[in-house]
């Protein structure tokens, strides 16, 4: 089993490591990036709501000791508030956590390493654990907007692809991660679906009944870097337009009678 990063890594500042502790900073910078996605606004603040067991989900490496100690050290020190008030049963003791970041501040002339800017008002950066400035850890819900953003490009692949098959009376895979490597790269460029429908529906119409030629009809072909981006721009020839027939009036013979 490889023990190397092959994961998403929690992330935490050296700077707020040493300060705190390094349990101690892990368990912040989590409670951090819960706050960040926490829809629990409490007296003007946004509040966590977990049980040490939950605690443990997100740190299976720890035991709930560990992590007991942890949390009371923040407590005890003021980077963490917790409550249990906003609980609706009084029996229910699940605590409410918030970070105090003014608890955070970095005295003047301290230069701790951050995410931001320098500041201009002579003070030193950012402190390790300024609000907004701390890098969110990596967890799940980043893992499924990563998810999200693959199968959405798996979709629009899939649709392509589909079109392109359609077209062609071909059988070729979205599945191909060469097909999949031509296709995010044009997205990627800025292009849009129906870019793609466009340059599969003009090099079809020109190409699908010329022997020789209806074999280019691949991703391959279509959607490299310069051949999609030439077939992009070719515009269909436009059919004539037949002149309007011009007007000719009446030629009236005045000699004859007006009646035949």
């Amino acid at each position: 089993m490889n023990l190397l990063i092959n994961e998403p890594p929690l992330q935490v500042l050296p700077s707020l490591a040493k300060r705190i502790g390094l349990n101690e900073a892990i368990i912040l910078q989590q409670l951090h990036f819960r706050s960040l996605i926490s829809n629990n606004m409490k007296d003007g603040h946004k509040w966590i709501y977990k049980t040490y067991d939950e605690w443990q989900e997100e740190f299976p490496f720890w035991s709930a000791d560990t992590i007991k100690r942890a949390i009371r050290k923040l407590e005890k020190e003021g980077y963490v508030i917790s409550t249990s008030a906003f609980n609706k049963m009084k029996m229910d003791k699940t605590k409410w956590y918030r970070i105090d970041y003014s608890k955070c501040h970095v005295p003047t002339g301290q230069n701790a390493p951050s995410m931001g800017a320098k500041r201009t008002d002579g003070e030193g950066q950012n402190a390790p654990c300024d609000e907004g400035k701390m890098p969110p850890a990596i967890t799940k819900e980043i893992k499924r907007v990563k998810t999200d953003n693959v199968d959405k490009a798996l979709d629009t692949a899939s649709q392509i692809i589909n079109h392109l098959n359609f077209k062609t009376g071909k059988n070729f895979s979205s599945r191909s991660k060469a097909t999949q490597r031509l296709i995010n790269a044009r997205l990627s460029e800025g292009h849009a679906l129906e870019d793609f429908k466009t340059v599969i529906d003009v090099k079809a119409k020109q190409w699908l009944n010329d022997q020789q030629m209806s074999s280019y009809l691949r991703p391959s072909t279509l959607f490299s870097p310069t051949n999609f981006e030439n077939y992009l721009n070719e515009v269909p020839a436009a059919k004539p337009v037949p002149k309007p027939a011009t007007y000719q009036p009446p030629v009236l013979d005045f000699e004859k009678g007006e009646f035949n």
